[in-house]
C-alpha cells in the first residue's frame, strides 16, 4: 500500500515532500516512538491523535484516520536510520524540532521517563538533523506541559 510512498520519500534525492505526505510520515514517526518500549497502548494512541490534530488542525476522526495510516505506514517503514534521515532531507528544520517535542509527548504519554525511550529520542534528533540545544529545550517545553 505504501510501497511508492516509501520509495519517493527514501529515494537517493528525495524532493521535499507535500504536506499530506510529511504530516503521515511524520504521524508514522511518532507511532515507532510509541512502539518502541514494546507496547502501544490507548494513552499514546490518544496523544498521537491529539497532536495530530492540534498540528494539523484536525477533527478527532481525521486525527484518529490519520494514525491509523501512520500505523501502516509505519509498519512497512524501513529502518529507523534509513526512515528518519529520509524525513530529515525533506522537512524543514522548524517543522523536524516541532515532529521533536512530538515525540517527546508520545514518549512521556505514559508519565514515566525511560532510558531507552531517552536513548531513541537521542538517536533520532541526531538524525533528523537536531542539535543536542533545540532537542533538549524541545523535551524541557514538554516537560513544563
Amino acid at each position: 500500500m505504501f510501497a511508492d510512498f516509501i520509495k519517493r520519500l527514501t529515494a537517493p534525492d528525495p524532493s521535499p515532500l507535500p504536506d499530506a505526505d510529511a504530516r503521515l510520515a511524520l504521524c508514522a514517526l511518532l507511532v515507532r516512538v510509541a512502539r518502541s518500549d514494546g507496547t502501544y497502548d490507548q494513552a499514546e494512541r490518544d496523544r498521537i491523535d491529539r497532536i495530530a490534530a492540534t498540528r494539523y488542525a484536525l477533527s478527532p476522526f481525521e486525527a484518529a484516520k490519520l494514525r491509523g495510516e501512520a500505523e501502516a505506514l509505519e509498519a512497512e517503514a524501513p529502518d529507523t536510520v534509513r526512515f528518519t534521515r529520509a524525513i530529515k532531507d525533506a522537512v524543514p528544520y522548524e517543522a523536524r524540532i516541532g515532529v521533536i517535542e512530538a515525540l517527546w509527548q508520545v514518549a512521556l504519554a505514559d508519565g514515566v521517563r525511560e532510558a531507552h525511550e531517552d536513548a531513541l529520542l537521542r538517536l533520532v534528533a541526531n538524525l533528523l538533523g537536531i542539535n543536542d540545544r533545540d532537542s533538549a529545550l524541545a523535551r524541557q517545553r514538554v516537560e513544563r506541559g
